[in-house]
């Protein structure tokens, strides 16, 4: 559901159906209310209350009928044929509103408020400035109508117990219907949709269980189906895992894993926080598949479904909190921290991949009654799960912290670079941020000088370093993974540049170490933190899962070099370091036990452009095509001129359709996104490089 006629409210008649609005603009959820550049966002732009309205058709036996509104930033009232529904406070969790049916056409009207209003994270008397990412109003998710029957099943919790034990191994499945009391079927079934186990009634335990553990390296999925005579049905995934934080580290299955991740924002250029399902799923396939994360932090609100399915898919491990940042509001303001803990928990709490529930506001002061409250809620819906809540500067304490893990966000440093804190006693420790803007001049823009740039995979290499050579660490969760948009803090173009990737999702020179942390059974790396332009480092870091590698420059070998274990020894896969050396051609031979495994060449120029899509088949949410100035041999060169797109086919483009390339490096990316099926190719000139295009069928 997802074509909608979109306008300021001026008339608060836009609400009923009689309303002419044909002066409103056509629009497909979701929705960001205003135009977006891909930074210099004016957050007053978007403040203000608008209007959204759809016509639906209610079949003629329809019984029950229920409006679900998912990501409504940030306060929403609905309307049906005029009449009011019901009102919400806050857009990171969905909110349901039973309407009357009536047969034939009946009008949705959803009324935004964008205004900077009391509502988490939101509030602060300094306005925008005082949370540190920007929150473009908008229909940021989906909008669906949803059919029922007059009894129906609302929710299923399925909880898998003693998973370790194939003897005790059980699940236990709670259904709640809304409706009169009726007879509930249930089944377990595996990935091939073979039955496992069945049961009847709305609180059973099955038994018995032939299952496969969930974890990052086997994500094996299960359905729990849940059936009512009358047909309403509902399915729900799990994964059967034990996650435990103890003070010595955190197991998964009763093995300790080493936390190994980045935080996430799901801000992007052009659309806020207004993505697809396809996109909101890509940046879990960068962070687990292209960065080798075990772990994203929700940061700092409950993301996106379609990003935590993927999570779940690909063996990512999750940890998820309220809204909020810094602030902490009034008594009211309280209330609806709680209410959001209500919402979150049972919305994911069926998920194998989230292991941690962040139950306070993220770098808040001491709350006691409200973080008393806001754990008491937790426990109550999921006793299984630790919760936790970030920390900063002068909250390095126990004290009245009433959660299950204490998480820091480190951000300490010296002249050698960042020196974590050590784990406070007694509790499970996790460093849920390090490093951001500890180099240079308080950036990483691709733009900067490239020490500047490779300092930042040095440092996120520190951290993780003195992380996993003490156990006492659960791991290191740092910040970030992409740069996002922002008034707070060290910002430029009002966009803060402390992602190890762009805003685009286009790595920079600090993701080479995260890039490097994969087995070399699964794929040599060979991940350089420089680019070889005249500009290089005097001394290169070059990230790789090899054991040795021979550099050569101009065809001539000037150095063996191998991971510098001295300093990085208890990363799985420690960087190399190698004087610079003279010539325009670089070459890097890798080798594992002595056998070449990897080569990668490198030349002085920019060559030509690279123009590359996700995804070649799409569906109606689209894909993102990346469009890079490389070398010869395809790597990343940093050069200007504006390159210009020309797009052909059904489909629309999110994003500009010229960019100077010398504003972000030589890389940017735009998202195409189909109106219809067809054949849709982008293509890209630049005045020096030519041209590259790329080609996409719809289906």
């Amino acid at each position: 559901m997802d074509e909608w006629r979109f306008g300021r409210l001026i008339d608060e008649a836009a609400v009923m159906p009689a309303y002419d609005d044909s002066g409103f603009e056509a629009v497909t959820l979701p929705h960001t209310v205003v135009p977006l550049s891909w930074r210099d966002w004016d957050a007053d732009s978007w403040e203000g209350r608008w209007c959204y309205r759809r016509w639906v058709d209610v079949p003629a036996d329809a019984r029950r009928v229920f409006v679900d509104v998912d990501g409504a930033l940030h306060a929403a009232s609905v309307y049906v044929n005029g009449e009011l529904a019901g009102s919400q406070k806050g857009g990171y969790l969905a909110h349901t509103y039973e309407v009357t049916p009536r047969p034939g056409a009946n009008l949705i009207a959803v009324v935004l408020d964008t205004r900077w209003l009391p509502i988490p994270p939101n509030g602060h008397p300094d306005g925008h400035g005082a949370v540190d990412y920007y929150q473009p109003g908008g229909l940021s998710r989906s909008v669906d109508v949803r059919f029922e029957r007059d009894t129906f099943i609302s929710d299923v919790y399925a909880r898998p117990l003693d998973v370790l034990d194939p003897a005790t191994r059980r699940l236990e499945v709670t259904c709640t219907l809304d409706g009169e009391p009726e007879q509930v079927e249930v089944e377990l079934r595996a990935p091939d949709g073979r039955v496992i186990a069945a049961g009847s009634g709305t609180s059973l335990t099955l038994r018995h269980l032939d299952v496969q553990l969930w974890s990052p390296d086997s994500p094996v999925l299960y359905d729990v189906v849940a059936r009512l005579g009358n047909g309403s049905e509902r399915t729900v995934r799990i994964g059967f895992r034990e996650a435990r934080f103890e003070v010595d580290g955190f197991y998964l299955n009763g093995e300790r894993l080493e936390l190994f991740g980045l935080n996430r924002h799901q801000l992007f250029p052009w659309t806020g926080m207004a993505m697809p399902d396809r996109v909101q799923r890509r940046d879990a396939e960068i962070l687990r598949n292209e960065l080798n994360c075990t772990m994203v932090r929700c940061a700092h609100y409950p993301q996106s479904p379609a990003f935590l399915d993927a999570c779940d898919e690909l063996g990512l491990l999750v940890f998820e909190e309220i809204p909020g940042w810094q602030y902490v509001g009034d008594a009211a303001w309280q209330d609806l921290v709680v209410a959001d803990v209500e919402r979150m928990i049972p919305r994911d709490r069926n998920r194998p991949s989230v292991v941690v529930w962040g139950v306070r506001v993220n770098e808040s002061a001491n709350y006691p009654d409200l973080y008393r409250r806001t754990q008491k809620v937790a426990k109550a819906l999921d006793p299984d799960r630790a919760t936790s809540g970030a920390m900063v500067a002068s909250e390095y304490s126990t004290d009245d912290f009433h959660q299950d893990v204490f998480a820091y966000n480190d951000y300490a440093h010296d002249d050698t670079g960042a020196t974590l804190l050590e784990p406070l006693p007694d509790i499970p420790y996790l460093v849920t941020e390090a490093i951001g803007s500890l180099a240079g001049p308080h950036f990483y823009r691709r733009t900067d000088p490239q020490d500047v740039q490779a300092r930042q995979a040095f440092l996120h290499a520190q951290v993780h370093q003195q992380s996993a050579v003490d156990d006492r660490y659960l791991g290191v969760v740092a910040w970030q993974a992409f740069d996002y948009d922002s008034e707070n803090g060290w910002v430029d173009h009002r966009l803060k540049c402390n992602g190890v990737a762009d805003t685009f999702r286009i790595p920079k020179l600090g993701a080479a170490i995260y890039r490097s942390q994969v087995s070399r059974a699964r794929r040599p790396v060979i991940a350089p933190a420089f680019y070889w332009d005249g500009s290089a480092p005097d001394e290169l870091m070059i990230c790789s899962n090899c054991d040795k590698l021979e550099v050569f420059a101009d065809g001539e070998l000037v150095a063996t070099v191998h991971p510098d274990t001295e300093r990085f020894g208890a990363l799985p896969y420690p960087p190399s370091f190698v004087p610079r050396p003279a010539g325009r051609e670089l070459r890097i031979d890798g080798y594992v036990d002595d056998r070449p495994v990897i080569s990668r060449s490198f030349s002085a120029e920019a060559d030509h452009l690279e123009l590359v899509a996700d995804d070649t088949e799409l569906t109606a949410d689209g894909t993102r095509m990346v469009l890079q100035a490389t070398d010869a041999y395809g790597n990343l060169i940093p050069t200007t001129g504006t390159v210009t797109f020309d797009l052909d086919g059904p489909a629309q483009l999110t994003g500009d359709k010229t960019f100077a390339l010398e504003a972000n490096g030589g890389a940017v990316a735009v998202w195409v996104r189909p109106s219809g099926p067809g054949r849709i190719t982008l293509t890209a000139a630049h005045p020096r490089l030519g041209t590259a295009a790329v080609t996409v069928t719809a289906i």
